[in-house]
């Protein structure tokens, strides 16, 4: 590769990832109802067969991480001696909290209980007290330290070979140079990038298809306006609008600026609904939620509901450990562009700590508001689910609080910019892996990256059309199965490498 490379689009993999998304849009586009079916009909039969996987896959990276962050090699340092630590905590942090959950975040965190609390796993019965303890624990457990596991696997495996090895290209197949040839481009690396473009398409896809409605049912609960698919058009729109904008200005002047913002803003708005809500019960039952958790955290890492017709794990489990593989590849090459400087070990602390607090913070003040609503009879909130759909039930739920009309635009605005830090930060992503040559610190072309931002939309828009929670969780189940393969070699890549440096006395 030669120096008038740098900088220059990757065509083949511009292409391939172009037609990929023709390929799919098209179909799904065209017969939307049998392509929903095709795809729960995918759903069923990866889960049913091949669903164990991702359990072994979420114990698995969690005790090799342990073994990393507290072994001999915690202390190797991403980068050569003189580099320094690019971006402060708080920035780092933000960055990767709001590329991590987007979003999603927020939804699940208003309403996953209510699924919970009348199909609760381990046998337990409906609306008992036992669901009640389920609801308010498994979601911070599935937003908790297993999916950040998840996610910090695949940034160590890429930033060490792109940081100490110096491979000049950001990549996914940067996380397998051990076995590709050190540093040469190869159509087993090309191959390996083309899968991690198709994930995380389908993977951010999925995460707008969530929001979208939601905060569409915002704007109509605050216009009047019909929260249809006309609207849900014009929420993206305006979400096109900010995150082209933010991708535009780069990785200092935009996404991390916007993602300190939206940190900041989020926390604030966790700090009111503690204080108006219910504090005590909040608090009462987080604590509980974190106990339970401690004490069952290797059973709900490894319980595959084999004995039970629920579909818990199936439905659940299976769901989110596919949605982290799938986003993990993204999130783990945007983390590597942030991360220059630090050490395996705080890499490892930083994002399972702060971002399994992050998002546990969410469940235990957001969910359990919603879930004391619904145990005290202020609000049925499972009723509306059931009636209106999700996205209604938690505008219901805010509309609950004091300043409710306030705490909506501002929950609508949170929303939107959580979508936004998400989708230019794969945007660069996107725009990084389709660049033939990117040296440490550099950034792809500016309207590479504004291309990914606008074309992002169009998976979103396609699954909201077809409509329904099983079609969301196919196209990450689906786009998630190659990833968890190149993830095995990944860490066995990792591990080698590190191990005949610190052999060898060098990094």
């Amino acid at each position: 590769m030669t120096g008038k490379d740098k900088g220059r689009v990757d065509w083949p993999s511009f292409g391939a990832s172009i037609a990929v998304i023709v390929l799919v849009c098209a179909p799904l586009a065209v017969f939307p109802e049998a392509g929903g079916r095709l795809l729960q009909t995918c759903y069923a039969f990866i889960s049913d067969r091949f669903g164990f996987l991702y359990a072994v896959a979420g114990l698995g990276v969690f005790l090799l991480l342990a073994w990393l962050a507290f072994g001999r090699f915690g202390k190797v340092k991403l980068g050569r001696d003189e580099d320094e630590v690019e971006y402060s905590d708080f920035s780092w942090v933000a960055m990767l909290f709001c590329a991590g959950v987007g979003a999603g975040l927020l939804y699940w965190a208003m309403i996953e209980w209510s699924y919970y609390y009348d199909s609760p796993p381990f046998d337990a019965a409906p609306r008992s007290p036992q669901a009640v303890e389920w609801a308010s624990t498994y979601g911070i457990f599935h937003w908790g330290v297993t999916a950040w596991c998840f996610y910090c696997l695949p940034t160590l495996a890429i930033a060490y070979p792109y940081y100490v090895k110096r491979v000049p290209y950001l990549r996914f197949s940067t996380g397998c140079n051990y076995f590709l040839g050190g540093g040469k481009e190869t159509a087993a690396g090309r191959f390996i990038d083309l899968f991690f473009m198709i994930a995380l398409l389908g993977g951010a896809g999925s995460s707008l298809g969530f929001s979208t409605p939601m905060i569409a049912a915002c704007i109509a609960h605050l216009t009047g306006l019909p929260a249809n698919f006309g609207l849900e058009v014009f929420t993206v729109l305006i979400c096109v609008a900010l995150f082209g904008t933010s991708v535009w200005f780069g990785l200092n002047r935009g996404i991390k600026r916007l993602s300190n913002v939206n940190m900041i803003a989020a926390f604030a708005m966790l700090i009111f609904v503690f204080f108006a809500g219910p504090t005590l019960f909040m608090l009462k039952t987080s604590g509980n939620s974190i106990l339970v958790m401690l004490q069952n955290f290797p059973k709900m890492n490894w319980w595959t509901d084999l004995f039970t017709d629920s579909a818990f794990f199936r439905d659940w489990t299976v769901f989110y450990w596919a949605w982290w593989i799938a986003y993990a590849p993204f999130v783990g090459l945007f983390a590597t562009r942030i991360s220059r400087g630090r050490t395996i070990r705080q890499v490892i602390i930083g994002m399972t700590v702060y971002g399994s607090l992050g998002g546990g913070l969410f469940y235990m003040i957001l969910g359990n508001f919603g879930l004391h609503l619904e145990l005290s009879g202020a609000l049925s909130v499972t009723e509306i689910a059931g009636n209106a759909g999700e996205p209604a039930a938690i505008v219901s739920i805010l509309d609950q609080l004091p300043l409710s009309s306030l705490v909506i635009v501002v929950f609508a605005i949170l929303s939107v910019i959580f979508s936004a830090t998400t989708y230019d930060s794969a945007s660069y992503t996107l725009a990084s892996s389709a660049t033939l040559r990117l040296e440490a610190g550099e950034d792809p072309a500016r309207w590479h990256r504004l291309f990914w931002a606008i074309t992002l939309t169009l998976l979103p828009l396609t699954l909201m059309s077809i409509g329904g929670l099983k079609v969301m969780q196919t196209v990450v189940l689906i786009v998630s199965l190659p990833i968890l393969v190149i993830g095995v070699v990944m860490s066995v890549a990792l591990v080698r490498q590190v191990s005949a440096d610190q052999r060898r006395g060098t990094k």
